[in-house]
């Protein structure tokens, strides 16, 4: 009998904590339909991005681990740098989601193929000059009306973090269209040191002096990028 008293007395106090539960999932149900009505082109647009910052992600990696492989460090330890850029992004878009009420969807093309360190240069800047030509000015057009404010954020972080991936990239493909046919460890011979804005996904060979260009943020939000595994092998020719 103390038995079944106890167990209804710990049932009655716990119908106000299950009322309570209800109440807060129920808001939370509601406020997630309330925002992919009022945001749909923005949850589309967040969710397509995520899902290209990974592949990107993943491209760089593979792209790095085969400069290793053919004797490149240098071209290695930028991708490197350049992945973890991406990862930034990805992580970025990723929040705004959340905040939105929703996640990430299915995410394909990440069984990446990587070619030659002098082709996946080339696909590396066609890929980044179409993004910041076209992809993301369609995509600012195509959230603005929505005017969720933060999700424009950390879509022109991306935006003008990808400009700067673009600038390293050509440059580092100047050095290889000189050298490559001729003694290509000369690429080698121009050692940069990557920096990363953890905020932004800013991508630098120096530290700001105060402020991240990009986000604004403090210069301290910088991190060195670390050379990749094999980075000190010696290169090939």
């Amino acid at each position: 009998m103390k038995r079944r008293t106890l167990l209804s007395g710990l049932a009655l106090g716990m119908t106000p904590i299950v009322s309570v539960m209800h109440k807060a999932i129920s808001a939370v149900a509601a406020s997630e339909a309330v925002n992919q009505s009022k945001y749909p082109h923005t949850i589309e647009a967040m969710q397509e991005r995520y899902a290209d910052e990974i592949r990107a992600y993943h491209n760089y990696v593979v792209f790095s681990q085969q400069a290793i492989k053919d004797g490149y460090p240098n071209i290695a330890y930028l991708f490197t740098s350049l992945a973890e850029s991406e990862a930034i992004h990805a992580r970025n878009f990723k929040a705004r989601l959340l905040e939105l009420g929703t996640g990430p969807g299915p995410i394909t093309g990440l069984d990446v193929k990587a070619s030659s360190t002098k082709s996946n240069l080339k696909a590396a800047v066609t890929v980044e000059a179409h993004e910041i030509d076209y992809k993301y000015p369609d995509i600012v057009k195509f959230i603005s009306p929505e005017n969720d404010k933060q999700s424009i954020v950390v879509t022109t972080w991306a935006w003008q973090a990808e400009a700067q991936h673009r600038n390293l990239i050509i440059k580092m493909q100047k050095n290889v269209v000189r050298w490559w046919g001729i003694v290509s460890s000369k690429i080698e011979e121009r050692h940069a040191t990557y920096y990363v804005c953890q905020v932004c996904g800013s991508t630098l060979v120096e530290i700001p002096k105060e402020t991240c260009p990009i986000c604004g943020r403090p210069a301290s939000e910088y991190r060195q990028i670390p050379t990749p595994k094999g980075y000190l092998d010696k290169p090939g020719k």
